[in-house]
């Protein structure tokens, strides 16, 4: 029992990240981008959902259900420790807008909408 509870304190002493990623169709280029607040193991949270159909975004979805799980990549283009942000929403709202500027993933190049900002 104490093994649990040093391994779950260990845990809980990790640096959270907050971030940036992208899923990369790697048949049609496609990209998708998305900001999160905690980086961990996120690739296997799209996964979980694509998979049974519970992440909700339908172009993503449909891509992912005619070329499967191997068609795809994920990887964190940018991340930073949670620790001194302040509100994190508003800087993961930034976050988006940036690369979404920079990627523009919309229309043929991504799976995104554009935020209404950005319009």
């Amino acid at each position: 029992m104490t093994d649990h509870k040093a391994l779950k304190d260990a845990y809980k002493r990790q640096s959270t990240y907050y971030g940036v990623i992208q899923i990369t169709n790697t048949v049609n280029h496609k990209i998708y981008i998305d900001t999160v607040p905690n980086t961990k193991n996120r690739w296997n949270y799209y996964k979980f959902n694509l998979k049974n159909h519970t992440y909700g975004h339908t172009p993503l979805q449909a891509d992912w259900d005619a070329m499967g799980e191997d068609a795809f990549t994920c990887d964190v283009l940018w991340e930073e420790k949670t620790d001194d942000v302040v509100n994190l929403r508003y800087e993961l709202r930034e976050l988006k807008k940036k690369w979404f500027e920079k990627l523009q993933p919309f229309g043929d190049n991504g799976y995104n909408t554009p935020l209404k900002e950005l319009k």
